[in-house]
């Protein structure tokens, strides 16, 4: 789904403009970011099992949502003791991570979950390990071919958009507002993914008979989202409404907004990062909400292809078999929900 990084630039300390100093929103200590599920309690499927060894790859990244996708892939492995999870480096770029795959295939683990750098061009590896008989768990990012993968988890992009889109359009309502200026800062617009949160943002807007005024991509970096929300302040003197595709970014877009001392408009943030919810709970700036895209897609890939591996279904479901598709929700984390969203922040 994704041609480059998702975190296409580490956040670090970059600075940028009167030279505001920009940290990463997220902690590189996996305990800190780990999104696990520990209550196995009254699940028969959380019995120790025959012992499923489970290849793993994916980007590396120093912090953000990538980061939180590796630890919690290792933190909800090491919940089960009839687990070996065995990650091989992803490398810089798709050729880099196809070759590590080749390897890992030549092992013969029971599954493997990976999140490529690319789905499309590492779809081929997804098929070789599926005709080796090594069932794939495709995580976030789709290859196009369904016989490439057994299960395929992934956040829901449109249902981003939606989400904020909605929010946005209640809270104008609620406060009387019929002709709101609304400004959008996706990510790297070339991307499907961020063509799909822009799309599910104007369906929810129109709902209410409202449209972005103006929108400036970034690159989910917080350099580049400072960047343009310096452009879009400039562009936008009065603004009622903002929705930031992504809380990494956001990062920059609050220094920006602070920069500019602006206050009049509300903003949603989007991924669910800790630094995000910290925000919203505390009440001190423009962000008022966030939508999720979490990362706990990982925990939950590595429990599935535990299951897969065992032969078992997920118990709640009637179907013998894990599905094959799953498509999480994306849910709004607001000041009055924030302390129950903390835990799955990154």
């Amino acid at each position: 789904m994704i041609r480059i990084s998702r975190r296409h630039a580490l956040l670090g300390g970059a600075t940028i403009g009167a030279g505001v100093a920009l940290t990463a929103c997220t902690s590189n200590d996996p305990a800190d970011t780990a999104q696990v599920k520990t209550d196995t309690s009254g699940n028969a499927n959380a019995a120790t099992g025959p012992k499923v060894v489970i290849g793993f790859s994916a980007p590396a990244a120093d912090h953000g949502w990538i980061a939180a996708i590796t630890n919690n892939a290792k933190a909800q492995a090491a919940q089960y003791s009839d687990v070996e999870l065995r990650t091989v480096e992803a490398g810089a770029d798709a050729a880099a991570q196809r070759a590590a795959l080749a390897t890992l295939i030549a092992q013969k683990p029971n599954v493997i979950v990976m999140l490529p750098h690319d789905g499309k061009e590492l779809n081929a590896t997804g098929l070789e390990a599926m005709r080796a008989g090594i069932p794939v768990v495709n995580l976030d990012r789709a290859f196009p071919s369904a016989a490439a993968y057994r299960l395929q988890i992934k956040g829901d992009n449109y249902g981003m958009g939606l989400a904020a889109g909605q929010y946005i359009g209640e809270q104008l309502k609620a406060k009387g507002v019929s002709n709101p200026i609304i400004g959008e800062i996706p990510g790297i617009d070339s991307l499907e993914l961020t063509q799909e949160r822009t799309a599910g943002l104007n369906a929810a807007l129109a709902v209410y008979g409202f449209k972005v005024a103006n929108r400036r991509p970034a690159e989910f970096t917080a350099d580049s989202g400072q960047a343009a929300a310096t452009a879009l302040l400039q562009a936008l003197p009065k603004m009622d409404a903002l929705w930031n595709h992504d809380d990494d970014q956001g990062i920059g877009v609050l220094a920006a907004v602070k920069q500019a001392n602006r206050g009049e408009f509300f903003m949603v943030g989007g991924a669910g990062s800790k630094t995000a919810i910290e925000a919203i709970t505390k009440d001190d700036s423009v962000l008022k909400a966030t939508v999720t895209y979490s990362p706990s897609m990982a925990s939950s890939a590595i429990s599935l292809a535990r299951l897969i591996g065992q032969g078992k279904g997920m118990s709640d479901l009637v179907e013998l078999q894990v599905p094959k598709e799953i498509t999480l929700a994306s849910e709004t984390i607001t000041k009055d929900n924030a302390s129950k969203y903390a835990k799955l922040g990154f």
